[in-house]
């Protein structure tokens, strides 16, 4: 590989990290609102199927994006946009926290008490999510490259999907317990919470698979490589 190669790759990896954490960030500010996403009137354990938070809309997509990481980048280089992303997220709720303790003027045509009731709980939120995301992500990075090293980097689809599905379930339960415990949400929906995110989730991930299929094609026309090959980004491999 050419280092004008090397270097596009690098600049597409820096391009992933960044959606990744835009993803991260943005599902932890927007998770208090709640929405009905089926078109069928059915309830499990006292809650609407698919009655889940917006913040589950971009989570999904961090999945994917490390999935292409450790395909194409190799396991160090996920760990490293996680390890990335935690960091960007615990900033965010330093700069949120600020923000809240700051007295609005009289003229602010959004006051201490609206701030607060959108954003008042994003630090909890937020550590909670980190829990359940530092989980769900290192067991999503170890399952993928475990399935990785046993099929010999055949079956794609059986790799991406069996470490998200356990990744994704990790994900949902760690950070309902912690939400409940701390009384964001009440225990009574748990249960309804849990399975109607878990099979959301399950369904996106089964919808984002063709599309990791795309980008390993795409990279792998690219950058020439050979199945099971990954690309090093490691300074003295770039010359720098």
């Amino acid at each position: 590989m050419t280092l004008k190669d090397k270097l596009l790759a690098q600049r597409i990896y820096l391009l992933l990290g960044a959606l990744f954490i835009t993803s991260l960030v943005v599902s932890n500010l927007i998770f208090q609102k709640f929405f009905y996403w089926y078109p069928f009137d059915i309830e499990i354990f006292g809650t609407k199927l698919f009655e889940i938070s917006v913040g589950i809309l971009p989570y999904p997509i961090t999945f994917l994006i490390t999935d292409l990481i450790s395909e194409i980048y190799g396991k160090k280089k996920a760990n490293q946009i996680v390890v990335v992303g935690i960091f960007a997220s615990l900033f965010s709720v330093l700069i949120i926290y600020i923000a809240n303790i700051v007295p609005a003027t009289d003229w602010s045509p959004v006051n201490d008490k609206l701030f607060s009731t959108v954003f008042g709980q994003t630090i909890l939120a937020v550590g909670a999510s980190m829990m359940a995301y530092l989980l769900a992500q290192f067991f999503d990075i170890q399952i993928y490259h475990y399935w990785k090293r046993l099929t010999k980097g055949k079956h794609l689809w059986l790799r991406n999907n069996f470490s998200t599905f356990l990744s994704q379930f990790v994900d949902t339960f760690t950070v309902l317990i912690l939400l409940c415990s701390f009384s964001i949400i009440d225990w009574d929906k748990f249960y309804g919470l849990l399975i109607a995110g878990f099979l959301f989730k399950i369904f996106i991930a089964l919808i984002d698979t063709p599309f990791l299929y795309l980008g390993v094609y795409l990279f792998r026309k690219r950058f020439n490589l050979k199945i099971n090959e990954e690309i090093s980004l490691d300074s003295q491999n770039l010359n720098i």
